[in-house]
């Protein structure tokens, strides 16, 4: 292959690296009214009066705007395909106020000071309510968080509201019970993962105008331009044919850009004034009035015999969706579906539990999406196992793990069409020299370096839900333009589905023009999530490009006047045996009246499949045993994503990932007060690493190819982040006998795990 496979630079490389791009804020002009957000000081209350005449005498005050102006129905902000599993429970303002930061009034001036002055001439009286903050509290109390009766689900989705139950889940396959007591051994234990910030480094930030027919446009730094079109049309009670989402280059989104946080604000500002506005959120409200992952409970229980074959385990969980339930049924899913497949030898397995409401910060997506929770827990349950058997973790998981061609209790029969995981944790172990260094080895001055291990899972977009299509074009000059409505948020998707096209068409990437995510222009695709860009959306670009390549065949044969059968196409001619039209003439002549029609393939794709993409990570750490403190020596991740469409793109995706898994196992922890007040709300309060913190990171591929990918690829983006949180924990606990089953594993931890 020419295009497929090479490490081609990021088709905008050079511009983001020099300042040229252009985001969301860049685009805005000026006199744009600046907008602000009059903010809840409470985490539960009832707003019993609001007077807001002074702010709106104010001077150059636009409009201010309370539940009182604003349409009174429900919806949900998840970036997810119609109809949404998750609750529609919000309103755009609601009387009732459920964390720290919830929105009470909505202010638009003609600069940001007078908005900012105009906030503190609004005067709110609340009816103040006792908090739900604990959410292993939040069944059993007092206060319920959605009293309201017209909350709406468009499926059953186990919800029990008056007990502050958002959802419930289960998927069962045989008698846990009666298997686990055939075990031999069976291990048991409660594991905690926190909260954790997306942390990108634009903030969330949207503009909107009415352009020359009236139409509502709303420019945003959004994973999800056709959803967000959605949720403006319910909110707002605009027809969709009036409304247009563009989505310039965004800086990043990590998950947490697949809900909807600024656009309705702009947009209902605009609709009630008819002039533009913009709201760009500070990092403080990035922090502290937008969504971060989901925080769980994970209780499992792993039974095996003695030669360590695993034959049941059990997953009970308990998550934490805050004050609304944005991708709360689906995240918590995830954990168990991405972990129960995972070693498939067993007779039995269960996942199940709650999500519950609290009065904090909404949860929502964040790379990982549930599988990071449930790996943790997993995977140190496994290691757990392991040490109880006597077993090399590396040994028990080779002897367990699901094989490419294999089925297991959750699939219903389909086979696994690929895997290398096999190869990963060889590899792995070679690279980090494994049989030498485990478990442990003590160095002097109280230090001891150790290394774990864990292996993860994911999939490859949402089989049977998501659908995304595209187009091609063939320009007048013999160039191509691909038409896409998926998102590149950083990750280079642009640059790789550019590379699948000009793989078909026997073309350079510099001849593609990629124009992306623009709910008038691009064909529709649900958004960039679920890792899904690079084999749902990969797929759409390469159907078109193959239906643009018969045509461009059909009519040089027509032009040559021979049978396509007879035609050749090398990407520049349409050759006969004694005849030769280029590319770029055919393209001329198929705008003029002989041709009667521009060359475009079209395609839709969706897959009854989500193929998982593996990692097998390993961790050499170094812990001082006097203070506890844990620096990450190196890491080692062996990756199976099929097909490596781009190696050097694909290694920053492993790159960026691991590193963020290091931060949820070592550093990150949003942390909330007493009385819900977010204490983590600044870079200063919410660590996430720097280069000095992650020591050697190394990456290897183990290509397997995946028959339904596009070019034998899958899904590469969310699954880096999963290993690094139990490896990093097992490292710690075969250096100083420490097990962490809460995390961030903090020097505190570590140092009175030690000591006790």
């Amino acid at each position: 292959m020419k295009q497929v496979g090479k490490g081609i630079a990021k088709i905008d490389g050079m511009d983001i690296a020099t300042g040229r791009p252009v985001y969301t804020e860049d685009m805005i002009p000026p006199n744009t009214l600046v907008i602000k957000i009059l903010r809840s000081p409470h985490a539960f209350a009832k707003i019993k009066s609001i007077d807001t005449a002074e702010a709106e005498n104010l001077d150059g005050v636009e409009c201010v705007l309370t539940y009182k102006d604003v349409p009174n129905i429900r919806f949900t902000l998840a970036g997810q395909s119609y109809p949404e599993p998750s609750p529609y429970d919000r309103l755009i303002l609601d009387e009732i106020v459920r964390y720290k930061g919830d929105e009470v009034a909505v202010i638009a001036a003609t600069d940001e000071k007078t908005a900012a002055l105009a906030i503190d001439l609004i005067n709110v009286e609340y009816e103040v309510y006792e908090p739900v903050i604990d959410f292993e509290e939040a069944d059993s109390h007092q206060s319920t968080v959605h009293p309201e009766n017209d909350l709406h689900c468009n499926f059953d989705i186990g919800m029990k509201k008056e007990n502050n139950i958002a959802c419930t889940h289960k998927v069962q396959v045989g008698d846990i019970e009666e298997e686990l007591k055939k075990c031999d051994v069976v291990v048991e234990e409660t594991y905690y993962t926190q909260a954790q910030a997306q942390a990108m480094m634009e903030t969330y930030r949207a503009y909107s105008y009415f352009d020359h027919t009236g139409r509502l446009v709303v420019v945003s730094s959004t994973q999800i331009p056709f959803h967000i079109k959605r949720q403006l049309a319910r909110s707002l009670e605009i027809p969709s044919s009036k409304i247009r989402v563009i989505k310039p280059r965004i800086g990043g989104g990590f998950g947490g850009k697949q809900t909807g946080a600024v656009e309705i604000f702009a947009a209902l500002v605009t609709q009630k004034t008819g002039k533009p506005a913009k709201i760009v959120y500070s990092r403080k409200e990035t922090f502290t009035c937008t969504n971060s992952r989901h925080a769980m409970r994970l209780k499992v229980r792993l039974g095996a015999d003695k030669e360590g074959n695993i034959k049941a385990y059990d997953i009970q969980g308990l998550s934490d969706t805050g004050a609304y339930g944005e991708h709360a049924p689906t995240v918590f899913s995830v954990a168990g579906e991405k972990t129960l497949p995972l070693y498939n030898k067993t007779n039995a397995v269960r996942f199940m539990g709650n999500v519950v409401y609290t009065n904090k910060m909404p949860a929502g997506a964040l790379r990982g999406y549930g599988a990071t929770q449930g790996t943790f827990a997993l995977e140190s349950a496994v290691n757990k196992l392991a040490k109880k058997l006597n077993m090399d973790p590396a040994e028990i998981r080779l002897k367990n793990i699901i094989n490419e061609g294999e089925t297991c209790l959750t699939y219903n029969g389909k086979l696994l069409g690929s895997s290398t995981l096999r190869q990963c944790i060889e590899k792995g172990k070679e690279l980090i020299n494994w049989n030498e260094k485990y478990p442990q080895k003590e160095l002097s001055n109280n230090k001891v370096r150790a290394v774990g291990m864990a292996v993860t899972m994911q999939g490859s977009g949402i089989a049977g839900i998501d659908t995304a299509s595209a187009g091609v074009r063939l320009n007048d000059d013999g160039n191509f333009t691909l038409l896409i409505g998926s998102t590149d948020m950083g990750t280079g998707s642009d640059t790789i589905l550019a590379q699948m096209a000009a793989e078909v068409l026997e073309t350079s990437i510099d001849n593609i023009t990629v124009n992306a995510a623009d709910t008038d222009v691009s064909p529709y695709d649900p958004g960039s999530y679920a890792s899904s860009t690079t084999y749902v959306t990969g797929m759409a670009v390469v159907k078109a490009a193959e239906d643009l390549k018969k045509k461009i065949i059909k009519c040089g044969a027509h032009l040559l006047e021979v049978s396509p059968q007879e035609v050749e196409f090398d990407g520049k001619n349409i050759s006969a045996t004694n005849n030769t039209i280029t590319l770029k003439k055919l393209a001329e002549l198929m705008v003029l009246g002989i041709g009667k029609q521009q060359l475009v393939g079209n395609a839709t794709h969706g897959s009854d499949v989500s193929p998982p993409p593996f990692v097998a990570g390993f961790a050499e750490v170094e812990v001082d045993k006097e203070t506890g403190k844990v620096d990450l020596i190196d890491y080692v991740a062996v990756v199976d994503c099929g097909t490596v469409i781009n190696p050097k793109l694909a290694r920053i995706q492993v790159e960026g990932g691991i590193v963020q898994g290091i931060g949820l196992a070592l550093y990150e922890d949003v942390k909330y007060g007493k009385k819900g007040g977010l204490q983590t709300n600044s870079f200063m309060t919410y660590k996430i690493p720097c280069r000095k913190d992650i020591g050697n990171i190394r990456v290897h591929f183990e290509e397997s190819y995946e028959p339904t990918g596009p070019f034998g690829a899958k899904s590469i983006g969310e699954v880096v982040i999963n290993t690094p949180a139990p490896a990093i924990a097992h490292a710690v606990y075969n250096a100083v006998g420490v097990t962490i089953k809460s995390l961030p594993i903090t020097p505190e931890k570590v140092f009175m795990g030690i000591n006790k």
